[in-house]
């Protein structure tokens, strides 16, 4: 190829090049330029501190390690019971079940709606005074349970789990359930002429056939609940006390609270570093199943 059609070829991509570095690159490498020093974000004096910020995140910042917490819990239920709903769900509708086409649309609802507008109508479903959950209680005889969901420490953060989850269900259903149509039909139907049941259907020739699906499920389940950040925004923000603080909401709290501006960098890149062990964590183990005889 000659060197003037080269040229042509690499200037189409240019644009999209220089939006990447200037967007992308270069904020990137800022984050660890600030992560050094001492900045209120404003004034032009940067005061270098090396390490000191990482130092003190890992030693001294409790409420860090509260937010960090709290984002591995709302992970876990996620990982659990969101992603089983998700996989019930796609099992029904894989099945052949009358108005499949109609459910996976439905299903698929909450993932499309902001989560800013999903936090707002469900601090009004978890309201203390009028909230429909509290008045479902009520009406069942269930009054010793009610409370103000979302200001009471012992419940506050199961309950953003619980919107989240209700949220994050539908893409899980979707990608499990491509997954489950991408089963031969030819395995189960030799399943069940050797007599299988549909327990040994599910354990035999679905879950081995699915076990790709399930680690891309798990890890995009991880990295999206690690960083939950519109839905505690807009139903908690944070409190009460730290009690839903996650990484994302602290290091913007740092950032704007207090004027932090590097040690929210600091912060960030920590965070980052716990995501991509995890990630590579997750992958290990994704690996050691797919070899697995």
């Amino acid at each position: 190829m000659r060197f003037k059609d080269q040229l042509e070829n690499y200037l189409f991509v240019l644009p999209a090049i220089i939006l990447f570095a200037v967007f992308s690159i270069y904020p990137f490498l800022k984050v660890f330029q600030l992560s050094v020093y001492e900045w209120d974000g404003i004034s032009s004096m940067m005061r270098f501190v090396g390490l000191a910020n990482f130092w003190d995140i890992f030693r001294h910042n409790g409420v860090w390690w509260t937010s960090v917490w709290n984002a591995i819990y709302i992970t876990l239920l996620a990982l659990t019971f969101q992603n089983i709903l998700a996989l019930l769900l796609a099992l029904a509708c894989d099945k052949g079940i009358r108005g499949g086409h109609v459910y996976r649309v439905i299903f698929y609802l909450p993932p499309v709606l902001s989560g800013i507008v999903v936090g707002l109508i469900w601090s009004w479903i978890y309201d203390g005074n009028y909230g429909l959950l509290n008045h479902w209680l009520k009406a069942i005889g269930l009054d010793s349970l009610t409370r103000s969901w979302l200001s009471d420490p012992k419940t506050a953060l199961t309950s953003v789990a619980v919107i989240h989850m209700w949220k994050g269900f539908g893409w899980g259903f979707v990608i499990l359930l491509a997954g489950l149509q991408n089963i031969p039909r030819e395995l189960y139907e030799a399943a069940r002429v050797d007599g299988a049941s549909g327990w040994q259907v599910f354990k035999e020739v679905t879950v081995p056939m699915m076990i790709p699906v399930f680690i891309l499920v798990a890890i995009l389940t991880v990295l999206g609940t690690m960083q939950i950040f519109d839905i505690i925004i807009s139903t908690t923000g944070g409190g009460p006390g730290y009690h839903t603080e996650v990484p994302v909401t602290r290091i913007l709290s740092t950032m704007t609270g207090t004027s932090q501006f590097g040690y929210a960098c600091a912060e960030g890149i920590m965070f980052g570093i716990l995501l991509l062990l995890v990630s590579l964590f997750q992958m290990r183990i994704g690996k050691t199943f797919r070899q697995a005889p």
